[in-house]
């Protein structure tokens, strides 16, 4: 690099996109994981199934995955697998969190563009 104070930001914006790009593989990696189980799993009301599915992932865990910046995959995962399509809290959780996140975004550009 070659002086003046632009080395900092550099070493910051190529750790944020490292972190983008694993939130997202392993969000979409937990959708996949979800969905598997799900469709493995007992369905509602059955009787006499002696062993139950592997443990589902939470909504909750897949909702922090996307806050952490792997809303980008969540949505693909969602449209692609055709998982958590219907849940309504959930998917209004998503838009929820994906909103704030364009908020922040926007805003730190805004900032970032009048210093």
């Amino acid at each position: 690099m070659s002086g003046g104070d632009g080395g900092v930001w550099p070493v910051a914006g190529w750790a944020a996109l490292v972190w983008l790009v694993l939130v997202n593989a392993v969000t979409y990696a937990a959708f996949w994981l979800d969905k598997r189980r799900a469709e493995g799993a007992p369905k509602k009301g059955a009787k006499g199934r002696a062993r139950k599915g592997p443990a589902r992932i939470p909504e909750r865990r897949l909702l922090l995955l996307a806050a952490l910046g792997g809303s980008p995959a969540a949505f693909r995962a969602r449209a692609r697998l055709r998982h958590k399509t219907r849940k309504q809290p959930f998917s209004a959780r998503l838009k929820a969190i994906a909103t704030a996140q364009v908020f922040v975004l926007a805003a730190g550009l805004g900032w970032g563009l009048l210093r």
